[in-house]
């Protein structure tokens, strides 16, 4: 269940936008004010901000979480159409909804932004290993370590995870990561595949991550 942080100080609003959210399985924090933002910030998938409120407005709540949590996606909500509000909300904020809006657009704008920024935050599970493509991370879960790859180790790999469970050739691998041809005899792919191992497999003289296919090439399973 995703977890939707609501700021609103409009009762009749915030009460209507709060139940039309739970009735479609969200678990909603509906705030009248900024106020209490702290103890919430960690634990949200999405906020979604009124821009007239007391205290500090929703403009500046909205740049204080992209400050502290530049992952959460924020959608923006007011009644006012200018132009110059709305190029300001979109300068930090990831959506514009201009009210009066239909609950059923509201919930469509949501489930939008929860998979844009799901897809970006793709978890691979590969045994010992978590691998996070777009932010270039991979945690040894064994040893709840970060593994720091050098950049071409790290296209390396990437290259073959975009080709996972295909059998690779040692001349795919070298013109698609070298941008080159590959000359027989030269030791570069296999030299970076073994600081490669020595890096993400549990025993790098038995490799199970990145496999040796004998005569071919290599291979990753995910």
């Amino acid at each position: 269940m995703f977890r939707v942080l609501y700021i609103e100080d409009e009762s009749e609003i915030g009460s209507w936008v709060s139940d039309v959210l739970r009735e479609k399985g969200y678990e909603v924090i509906w705030l009248t004010s900024g106020d209490k933002l702290n103890q919430y910030l960690s634990t949200v998938d999405i906020a979604i901000l009124d821009i007239m409120l007391p205290g500090l407005d929703g403009f500046s709540i909205g740049k204080r979480l992209k400050r502290e949590n530049a992952d959460l996606p924020v959608i923006m909500l007011s009644a006012r159409t200018a132009v110059e509000d709305k190029l300001e909300g979109l300068s930090f904020a990831d959506d514009y909804v201009t009210k009066p809006f239909h609950p059923e657009e509201l919930v469509a704008r949501i489930e939008v932004m929860l998979r844009r920024f799901q897809k970006n935050h793709e978890v691979l599970h590969m045994q010992h290993l978590e691998v996070y493509p777009k932010e270039m991370r991979i945690i040894d879960k064994h040893k709840n370590e970060e593994i720091q790859l050098t950049g071409k180790q790290f296209y390396l790999f990437q290259y073959f995870l975009q080709h996972a469970n295909q059998i690779l050739t040692k001349e795919q691998l070298y013109e698609g990561i070298w941008g080159e041809s590959y000359m027989e005899g030269d030791k570069t792919l296999m030299v970076h595949i073994r600081y490669l191992r020595e890096k993400l497999e549990v025993n790098p003289a038995k490799p199970t991550i990145i496999e040796t296919i004998r005569g071919i090439g290599y291979r990753v399973r995910a």
